[in-house]
């Protein structure tokens, strides 16, 4: 929003705000639109953004809903799909790690079942792509597999979205050390992967891609990372009327 000429209201501490004395999040919607051309809100609840877009006047932008959705990032990772391998039609796909709870994965599905892709669905039995996501895969009528270990694939795929084990998605954290390094993209593995493809990541990472990898012309996420600054801006823009 800044380097579009506007101004910014950030509210990412609650501590000292209404929200602290039991406000209920339609009210606060309702307050902050006063000052505001436009809400962008994250918050740690499933469904929040739409509850906030019921009750308010002003656009509202969902920046991330808990484990539910995070659908600017999904924008943002169709177009460096597109920006690196020009087209999206007939890639084959897979998203490794945490499917359960990672949102980024559940929205870039939704999207990407709009194009003629295959999905490969790479994850532990336990983080494995929640049933109500599957439903839409199955809906759309594209094929996908679910599968446990990526060395499996590597060398099928057009895009290697890996997305890390969300520590602070466990309660018991013995569940969380058991699949927390299941996954490592490092130079061996790449080995095996196609000349022409991208591995991309929502960030942060942790350890599940090395860091012997950022040279590699096919390691994509830092160039995410750009996008999104390029795509959020545009949607800001049209969201206002100014594009």
């Amino acid at each position: 929003m800044l380097r579009l000429g506007g101004q910014v209201i950030p509210i990412n501490n609650v501590q000292y705000s209404s929200v602290t004395k039991g406000e209920s999040l339609p009210d606060t919607v309702r307050t902050l639109e006063s000052y505001a051309d436009l809400i962008v809100i994250r918050h740690p609840d499933v469904g929040s953004a739409a509850t906030a877009a019921h009750y308010a006047s002003k656009p509202i932008i969902n920046a991330g809903d808990g484990v539910g959705e995070h659908p600017t990032q999904a924008l943002l990772d169709l177009y460096t799909i597109v920006e690196a391998l020009g087209s999206v039609e007939g890639l084959k796909v897979a998203m490794v790690g945490d499917l359960k709870f990672g949102r980024t994965v559940h929205s870039l599905t939704k999207l990407l079942v709009n194009y003629p892709v295959e999905f490969i669905f790479v994850s532990p039995e336990n983080l494995r792509m929640p049933a109500d996501e599957l439903d839409v895969v199955n809906a759309s009528g594209h094929a996908y597999e679910q599968r446990e270990d990526v060395h499996d694939i590597i060398g099928d795929v057009d895009v290697l979205y890996v997305t890390r084990v969300q520590k602070e998605r466990f309660t018991d954290l013995a569940e969380y050390d058991q699949v927390r390094d299941r996954y490592v993209v490092d130079p061996a593995l790449m080995d095996r992967a196609k000349q022409r493809m991208i591995v991309m990541h929502p960030l942060p990472r942790i350890n599940e891609i090395s860091y012997a990898v950022d040279s590699d012309p096919r390691a994509a996420y830092f160039r995410q990372m750009r996008n999104g600054m390029y795509i959020r801006m545009a949607l800001l823009a049209a969201v206002l009327g100014k594009a």
